[in-house]
Parts: structure tokens; sequence; C-alpha cells
């Protein structure tokens, strides 16, 4: 597969749908304790969760040249929530039309993140796991194990396992979220999500305990998780990871190439 503007829109709505599936199911929790927020302004879709710290869930997806008289809109839209509009842009859907207007209210292209795709159909897996990593899919009583897992792989604060704990297990009833524990030596080392989309499967994230690193773990994972997106007859294989990171290079490793390296937009400070 070579990689097309077409492309890249698949693969950028597959994302969107992604963070759409799972900020939806946490704003159904009691009293929407994280404070989830969606709304779309032309192409482009609006993340909000004031309860989660960090950018992943508060940010702008989807937004095309022919938006740029939305732009105010958006800003207006994270003003009102006291958060920082952040942008990620795909070069395949945006131009000067667009970022010269963005960078004129104050905002700046601030960092990069790569989306790298495979079709499913070329992925090499290996059906028989080798070595000391096992990997399987998380028990509904896990979810404690997968939410430590999580947050000490990042070095976030342990107040925040609770509420990690219940942003991901109140998708383990939604069939199309798929959940993985990885072992060494029966030991918990690193958890995998896997998010299918119709006809795209998305890596929605992977942690690995820095013990457990350079053991194979995220590897594993990635090859349990193409396997499960062959079963479910899907055609892509997509995720996202930092430009020249370990987690890229295990993805390409496994055959993903890049489809297209996002610029993010934030505001000057």
């Amino acid at each position: 597969m070579v990689s097309t503007k077409e492309l890249a829109y698949d693969i950028e709505q597959s994302e969107i749908s992604c963070l759409q599936s799972r900020l939806s199911a946490i704003k159904k929790i009691e009293g929407n304790p994280m404070g989830i927020d969606l709304k779309c302004f032309g192409h482009a879709t609006c993340f909000s969760a004031a309860g989660i710290p960090g950018p992943s869930f508060n940010t702008v997806k989807g937004l095309e040249d022919s938006d740029v008289k939305l732009l105010d809109q958006i800003i207006e839209f994270y003003e009102q929530r006291g958060i920082p509009a952040r942008w990620e842009l795909t070069p395949a859907h945006v131009s000067r039309k667009l970022l010269t207007p963005l960078s004129e209210k104050g905002y700046y292209h601030s960092d990069f993140h790569t989306s790298l795709y495979v079709s499913v159909s070329s992925v090499v897996t290996d059906e028989k796991e080798e070595g000391d990593v096992v990997v399987r899919r998380l028990k509904s009583d896990e979810f404690d194990i997968f939410a430590s897992i999580y947050a000490d792989s990042f070095d976030m604060p342990e107040a925040l396992k609770p509420a990690i704990k219940a942003n991901n297990q109140v998708l383990e009833i939604d069939r199309n979220w798929l959940f993985y524990l990885a072992t060494v030596d029966e030991k918990p080392a690193g958890i995998a999500v896997l998010y299918i989309d119709e006809a795209v499967a998305v890596l929605a994230a992977a942690a690995t305990l820095p013990e457990f690193r350079r053991k194979g773990v995220h590897k594993a994972l990635i090859n349990k998780r193409a396997i499960a997106a062959r079963s479910r007859n899907c055609r892509l294989l997509a995720g996202q990871a930092g430009f020249g990171s370990a987690s890229m290079r295990n993805m390409e490793r496994a055959g993903m190439k890049i489809a297209f390296t996002k610029a993010i937009w934030s505001r000057r400070k």
C-alpha cells in the first residue's frame, strides 16, 4: 500500500473514532466526573476532558483548510472551559490557507506526532509465543493491574490510578475494545489496548514497566493485537508514536510504515 490523501483520511478518522468512543463512554460515568465534552465544528472534532490532565484528551482532530472560518468558534469552545486549545494537523488536509490564520491567532507549531499503518494481511505475526513474554486478554478483575502498570510506566502520580482504572474498565463491555496483559516470568510487565473501527484496528495504547523494557514486551503486544485484527477481518492496522521512539521502531519492525507526521500546534505563552 502507498500513502494517499484518502488513506490518510481513513487513518485520521479511525483515530477520531477511537478517542470519541473512549471519551463518550467515560462521559456516561455517573456525574461525568472527568468533565468530558465533545463538539464538532465543520470537519473538526473538539475533545475536552477537564478532569484528565495532559493534552491527549484535550485536543482538536480532523481540521481541514475549509474550516478556517470556524477557528474562532473552536478557540472559544476551549476558552469557556479554561483549557488551552491543542491542534493536531495532518499534512494531507491543511496548508498555509489554515496555518497562517492559526498563527495570527497566537498559535505555533510546537511538536510532531507520527501515525503509522500496515495492511493487516501483510503483517508477519507469530502465533506461537517465544521466550519469557506471554500475552493474554486482560481479565475483568485485573483493571487495577492495568492502571498500576500504565501509571508506573509513564511515571504518573499514584493518585491517578483509580481514575485510570475507571476510565478503562468502562470500555470493557464494548466489543470493539480489547485489553491485553503481558507477563514476564509470570510477573505483570506491560499492557496494551486495541480498538476496532470497522475495517481499521487501532493500536490504542501500550505501556511497559521500566524494569521489563528491552525484553520484547512491546513487540509481543503488537503481535497479539495484529492477530486479533486479522481475526476480526480488519483491513488496516494503525497506530501512533513519537517520531524515532522505541514504540515507533517496534511498529516498523512489525511492518508498519509512516502514513503522516502530524504537526501539533499550541498557544504561545
